[in-house]
C-alpha cells in the first residue's frame, strides 16, 4: 500500500479548519499531518511535517493564501497548493495561477470532490472550480498596476490621501494620480466604488 497524502490545512477559522480535516481524514488514502492559522505559518508547517498538499483559505491575516502559495512554490516546491475559500471571485483564481497555486476550488465543493482534487493536485494536475474560470475568462486580468492596487488596498481601510501616502511612501499627489487611475479603470465615480469594484473582482 502507498503512504498516505500528507495534507496541510491553512484557515484563519478554527472551525472550518476541524471540518475540513474531519472530512479528509476519512479518506483511507489522505492524512491530515498540520494546521495553520494564518499563511505566515504555511511554510515551516509545510516543511515540518512534509507535507505533499496544502488546502490555503485566500484571506488569513499576516500573509494570505494566495501569497502563502508563492511561497511555498519558491520555499517548499514539493508540497502543492490548493486554494479552498468561501471567496470565489475571478480575479482571486487568476493571482492564485499566477502565484503557482496547483488548483482552486471554493468550500461549498462537495468532500468527494474536495477529496478528488487534493489527488489531482499531488498528482501534478491544475484543478479550477469550471464556474469561476468561466467567469475569470469573461471578467479578465486586473487592469490595475501594482503600484494602483497597492494605494486601493490602502484606501480600502478609509484612510486619508495623506495616511495612504505615510503607508506607501509616495507622495500625496502621486497617491491622488494612481487613486485616480484605478477610478477611471474600475469605471467607479468614486475612491469607495473603486475599492468596492476591485475587491467583488478579487483584483486587491
Amino acid at each position: 500500500m502507498t503512504d498516505p497524502i500528507r495534507l496541510l490545512i491553512a484557515d484563519d477559522q478554527g472551525l472550518v479548519r476541524g471540518a475540513l480535516a474531519a472530512l479528509l481524514d476519512l479518506e483511507p488514502d489522505l492524512e491530515v499531518v498540520a494546521q495553520a492559522a494564518s499563511g505566515s505559518a504555511v511554510v515551516a508547517a509545510a516543511r515540518a511535517n512534509r507535507c505533499d498538499v496544502a488546502l490555503l483559505d485566500v484571506e488569513m491575516p499576516g500573509m494570505d493564501g494566495i501569497e502563502a502559495a508563492a511561497a511555498l512554490r519558491a520555499e517548499v516546491p514539493t508540497c502543492r497548493a490548493l486554494i479552498v475559500t468561501t471567496f470565489g471571485r475571478p480575479g482571486y483564481l487568476r493571482r492564485a495561477l499566477d502565484a503557482g497555486a496547483s488548483g482552486f476550488v471554493v468550500k461549498d465543493t462537495p468532500a468527494e470532490q474536495l477529496a478528488d482534487a487534493v489527488r489531482r493536485v499531488h498528482a501534478g494536475l491544475r484543478v479550477v472550480d469550471p464556474e469561476l474560470a468561466v467567469e475569470s475568462l469573461a471578467v479578465g486580468t486586473s487592469p490595475l498596476t501594482d503600484r494602483e492596487r497597492s494605494v486601493l488596498l490602502e484606501a480600502s481601510t478609509g484612510g486619508t490621501v495623506a495616511d495612504i501616502a505615510a503607508a506607501t511612501f509616495l507622495s500625496e499627489g502621486t497617491v491622488r494620480n494612481y487613486l485616480s487611475a484605478a477610478i477611471g479603470k474600475t469605471n467607479a465615480r468614486t475612491r469607495a466604488e473603486a475599492v468596492r469594484i476591485a475587491q467583488e473582482h478579487g483584483w486587491l
